[in-house]
């Protein structure tokens, strides 16, 4: 089997996405599956970079090191020159939940990598790294200090007490960092190599890499790139989707331009769970114009009649070519955890599909869409367009043959335009 040079494991579904888009915009191959691949699955896809979505960070760190002993193996027959452990930029984790520190040093005891390289800032999407101190612009425009930040500071599992990453890491276990600065990234790539070699020879091999705008970052891949090309050992990277971007930008892949497919069907009927319960989807599910739409109460979870009830209320919507939108209200008490609550959308999913020909499906919220498309027996999936950031239409494998090429869009809770979902249908 030819190697995959680079292979990225998402800590989420919605990372891994985003990393998905980031190289598939920049013309790279690229396929994300599910489940970790066997070798013979992709050895005909002449992939430039294979992605695997994982659970990992809402996992304690025992569960994490379990599962990366099963991982990384299976990672390393791909032979990669560079594998990347993709997390959120803003680093929300804990000792007790999405330990960054027990990923990292599990995946090292197998790779071996030649250099972990921790890249802090991912400037596209606001969130910069400055002297190892990580800084996130909010949702009123200003950039705080994350340890300051109004929603990072009160996250209620994992809020984010500390804004030096060397700080936060070590505590996680992910000690003895050496900050390449900015005044390190100022003196260019020459310079940079030559620090970075040297303190490799003596054996330091872990670093976090300031990077406040893009340049930064083209500095880094390409610097990386190199160490990487001429390594006979992996490199271990870590962060957001600005590692995809600082190597895409270090090596670009003159292919001619690669415009999305066509939907096979436009204007066919779509389904969009909306599992998200933030304002920001509330108010996409007020903005929509182009749907029935259902409000999922916490009685349709509990009685299965209702339940029932509500599967076939989305099916006839689909027999009769209208779109549907059946959404969680954020006021409602479901007594259920966001785990569950995802799992009863699966299963709402899992039974229009049984029932019906559907060919578009929209997934709103980050746990809603993992566990959906973990359920519906999609194997991977292939990135077609964003409607924004965060949000990506993709093409689903599946091995059931009415579900291959189920068009599919994933989104943040967070994240799109008030009118996304008006936007994605009109693009079916």
């Amino acid at each position: 089997m030819a190697p995959v040079p680079y292979v990225f494991i998402g800590d989420d579904f919605t990372g891994a996405s985003d990393t998905l888009a980031t190289l598939s915009e920049r013309r790279w191959r690229t396929q994300l599956y599910l489940r970790t691949p066997a070798a013979d699955t992709v050895s005909s896809e002449n992939l430039d970079a294979l992605g695997i979505a994982t659970d990992l960070r809402a996992l304690p760190p025992e569960v994490i090191i379990r599962h990366i002993d099963m991982l990384a193996p299976q990672v390393a027959a791909f032979r990669p020159r560079i594998v990347h452990y993709k997390v959120c930029s803003t680093f929300d984790s804990a000792v007790h939940t999405g330990n960054i520190g027990a990923a990292v040093g599990a995946l090292e005891r197998h790779l071996q990598p030649a250099v972990t390289a921790i890249i802090g800032g991912q400037p596209s999407l606001g969130r910069y790294c400055s002297f190892g101190t990580l800084f996130a612009r909010g949702g009123d425009g200003e950039t705080y200090r994350i340890d300051r930040h109004p929603v990072m500071k009160r996250h209620p599992i994992t809020p984010m007490t500390e804004a030096d990453l060397r700080l936060h890491l070590g505590g996680q276990g992910l000690d003895g960092l050496q900050l390449v600065g900015l005044t390190e990234l100022a003196k260019g790539e020459k310079a940079l190599a030559s620090l970075l070699r040297e303190a490799v020879q003596p054996g330091q091999k872990r670093f976090l890499f300031d990077a406040t705008d893009q340049h930064h970052l083209e500095i880094i891949g390409r610097v990386l790139t190199e160490i990487a090309t001429g390594s006979g050992d992996p490199l271990l990277l870590v962060g957001a989707s600005s590692v995809a971007e600082a190597l895409v930008t270090a090596r670009p892949i003159p292919r001619e331009s690669m415009q999305a497919a066509p939907a096979d069907h436009p204007g066919a009927p779509c389904l969009i769970v909306a599992g998200s319960r933030s304002s920001v989807t509330a108010e996409q599910v007020a903005t929509a114009v182009s749907f029935r739409k259902r409000a999922v109460t916490a009685k349709d979870l509990e009685d299965e009649t209702l339940f029932a009830a509500l599967v076939e209320e989305c099916c006839e919507s689909i027999r009769e070519g209208r779109h549907m939108l059946a959404h969680l209200l954020p006021e409602e008490e479901y007594g259920l955890s966001a785990k569950d609550l995802s799992s009863h959308l699966a299963e709402l999913v899992s039974r229009v599909l049984a029932r019906v020909p559907l060919q578009v499906l929209g997934i709103a919220g980050g746990d809603t869409s993992s566990i959906i498309a973990q359920n519906i027996g999609l194997e991977s999936l292939e990135f077609e367009k964003r409607l924004g950031k965060g949000v990506a239409v993709c093409r689903a494998r599946s091995r059931i043959a009415h579900r291959d090429g189920l068009r599919v869009m994933f989104k943040g809770g967070q994240v799109g335009a008030p009118d996304v979902f008006d936007a994605f249908v009109l693009g079916s």
